[in-house]
């Protein structure tokens, strides 16, 4: 299975959520049975690392972003990856409009799939540190659904 994580500019929320699902699916075993990426529908941050505070948030709880670096969504992604998930409407909007009418992957909200008190996950960007702490525990609960729906896929 191959699911790949959208956001904006590929350095907050969909970096955080590749981390996080890459531990847990160690944790659960299924490491080498699921290609994990993040992507973000903006050109502003390819090459980069993760933002500064995403990383000392996510080091703070174990999970180590510290290789990942910002690409942008390619049309080919709708072809390789089974499951596509959005991090919020504006970029579920673009990745359907970027999607190839032949394409077979599944794109979904992050959240609401999962059926969490929120359908997206929050931009941190331009706030504090509280936002980037929201964003893990939001992402923690959904990868933790999503481990649950990757075992009854495989």
């Amino acid at each position: 299975m191959r699911v790949l994580f959208v956001c904006l500019g590929n350095i907050c929320r969909s970096p955080t959520a590749e981390g996080v699902l890459r531990h847990k699916l160690r944790e659960a075993g299924l490491a080498g049975q699921v290609q994990v990426d993040s992507a973000g529908t903006g050109d502003w941050h390819v090459g980069k690392a993760p933002d500064a505070r995403t990383r000392v948030a996510a080091q703070r709880r174990g999970y180590d972003l510290s290789q990942l670096r910002a690409r942008q969504v390619e049309v080919d992604d709708f072809g390789h990856f089974d499951l596509v998930l959005a991090m919020d409407e504006s970029n579920l909007a673009n990745l359907h409009r970027l999607r190839p009418g032949n394409a077979a992957a599944e794109l979904d909200l992050f959240l609401r799939r999962y059926q969490l008190e929120l359908d997206e996950v929050p931009d941190p960007y331009y706030g504090g540190e509280a936002g980037f702490e929201q964003v893990l525990d939001l992402v923690e609960q959904a990868c933790d659904a999503l481990i649950l729906e990757i075992k009854g896929r495989l």
